[in-house]
């Protein structure tokens, strides 16, 4: 018995020895650090990895997708007629073109107002003569919805690279200002005007390039881009379009001659009334004899 409290007893004076070192409690706080530290800096690294790579977001795309998509189509898109159905179309009265020989210039004049008007676009008919769909000829923003007492209801809409498109002669009008419309949607129906009240039912449709009506004719079922590089600088296209504003009755001007040829009183020369004071003066000398 003796002998196991004396190894105790010499276990514990050594304990107590060790402990009582210097180094030995500054190393045991060291090492605690050192151990708590690595465990800090471990889990850290671990929950950032998490983060990056967002295991919970199967979308890494979508996360800022929030912006809305352009539409880069519209830049190729071919100008298509302003009808639903183009088999079922007839041009009814055609652009007024200056280059155009003089038969197809008279018959694109519009008779109005007691004077002919040059038509600056394309007028549509059904081959029935009835209503029908009138579509968008290009994708675009409506920026003009407005009902004229001459021209019908107008609907005109704004494209890329100052191109403009205008629908005459509508009815039961389906868009509004600030709609966005897509190529072929349905803007309205065929309806009429005082205007082109000749071509009966009918879509008036125009195109214009910074403002200068241009031939839709020529761009039908072609790029837009050939259209977006059209120019309109011509050196008279100011007097053209003065010219296009108004064309007097042809058949007033022929009517002016007629009455020059008649001269009035006032204007007969005085040599013409000498003879019949000759003639006068004769006879009352014969009488007096």
């Amino acid at each position: 018995m003796r002998e196991e409290e004396n190894k105790r007893s010499s276990q514990g004076s050594s304990v107590k020895r060790f402990f009582k070192k210097r180094w030995v409690f500054p190393a045991i706080y060291i090492a605690s650090a050192a151990i708590i530290l690595t465990g800090v800096l471990w889990y850290q690294s671990s929950d950032n990895a998490t983060d990056k790579y967002d295991y919970e977001s199967s979308d890494l795309t979508g996360k800022k997708n929030d912006n809305p998509a352009l539409e880069v189509n519209s830049a190729f898109e071919n100008l298509k007629m302003p009808v639903k159905n183009p088999m079922d179309a007839v041009v009814k009265m055609e652009f007024y073109d200056f280059n155009a020989s003089e038969e197809k210039q008279e018959a694109a004049l519009v008779f109005y107002n007691n004077q002919y008007v040059p038509h600056t676009g394309v007028d549509f008919t059904s081959k029935d003569g009835e209503t029908f769909e009138v579509v968008s000829a290009l994708s675009g923003t409506v920026t003009r919805v407005e009902e004229d007492a001459t021209l019908g209801n107008v609907i005109e809409i704004e494209h890329d690279k100052g191109i403009v498109t205008q629908y005459q002669s509508v009815k039961d009008v389906k868009v509004k200002v600030g709609n966005k419309v897509k190529q072929g949607q349905v803007l309205a129906m065929a309806g009429q005007s005082l205007f082109d009240e000749e071509s009966g039912t009918h879509v008036h449709f125009e195109i214009r390039k910074d403002g200068v009506a241009v031939n839709p004719t020529k761009f039908f079922n072609k790029p837009i881009s050939e259209l977006q590089d059209e120019t309109t600088t011509d050196q008279n296209s100011e007097d053209k379009n003065a010219k296009q504003q108004m064309i007097e009755d042809p058949a007033s001007d022929e009517e002016a001659p007629s009455k020059e040829e008649t001269p009035s009183k006032e204007d007969t020369p005085s040599d013409e009334k000498t003879p019949s004071d000759d003639e006068s003066s004769e006879s009352t000398d014969k009488t007096n004899s």
